[in-house]
């Protein structure tokens, strides 16, 4: 059974985000809140866990997972970032936007698109996320909490510029969603809030001069 750590939305306890961050360490997976939608994450660098995640999801190894950042500076260790994206990112950040990118080299294979060799990345506007991502010195997977694949495949939509798809997830109350995953996550962090339904907006930037709008989620589409 998976444990309950509570978290104030402002002020999150220092003791419990330091216990939060020795599980990720040691390869657990969690049920987190974000600014869209809870997600299912863990240490991006943990390999094992994130095989865990995969295998959760049911979703193979050529479906890129998206992970967390906690600014722009740490995505452009993880992304090759153009001085337009940069633009672009800057005027969005933080909030519901996934941005996929060129990965750099410190972007585990296990979590790219094999084909595009891209990543997803996202900076979330939201204070409990940001401070476990600070506290592990590593950016977190985020992927929406459905037990099946859910997740855009980009490669599908790479080239059809404009093409949009509506991202939704299973509108299940708070209570009945941690009773769910209470047997499949490590843990689970709840911050009090009432959880989102809506999922983020994703935003291809691979190509600086011919961005695409993958999905219309949260984030007010900026083009």
């Amino acid at each position: 059974m998976a444990t309950i750590h509570r978290l104030h939305p402002e002020n999150p306890q220092a003791r419990t985000i330091a216990q939060i961050v020795n599980a990720l360490r040691g390869g657990a997976i969690m049920l987190y809140p974000t600014d869209t939608v809870y997600a299912i994450g863990c240490d991006l660098m943990s390999k094992s866990a994130v095989e865990r995640v995969r295998k959760l999801k049911q979703m193979s190894n050529d479906k890129p997972l998206t992970f967390l950042c906690s600014s722009l500076s740490n995505i452009a260790e993880y992304a090759i970032v153009s001085n337009a994206n940069y633009r672009t990112m800057k005027s969005l950040v933080p909030g519901p936007y996934t941005f996929i990118l060129p990965a750099t080299k410190l972007v585990p294979k296990l979590v790219l698109n094999p084909k595009r060799k891209t990543t997803g990345i996202r900076i979330p506007d939201h204070g409990v996320s940001q401070t476990i991502i600070e506290a592990l010195g590593n950016p977190i997977i985020s992927t929406s909490a459905n037990l099946t694949e859910d997740d855009i495949d980009e490669e599908d939509f790479a080239h059809q510029s404009k093409n949009t798809k509506q991202g939704n997830v299973c509108e299940l109350p708070k209570i009945e969603l941690f009773d769910r995953f209470s047997k499949l996550v490590d843990f689970i962090v709840d911050d009090g809030s009432d959880h989102s339904y809506k999922v983020s907006t994703i935003l291809d930037l691979t190509d600086d001069l011919n961005p695409i709008v993958l999905r219309q989620g949260l984030g007010v589409a900026p083009f």
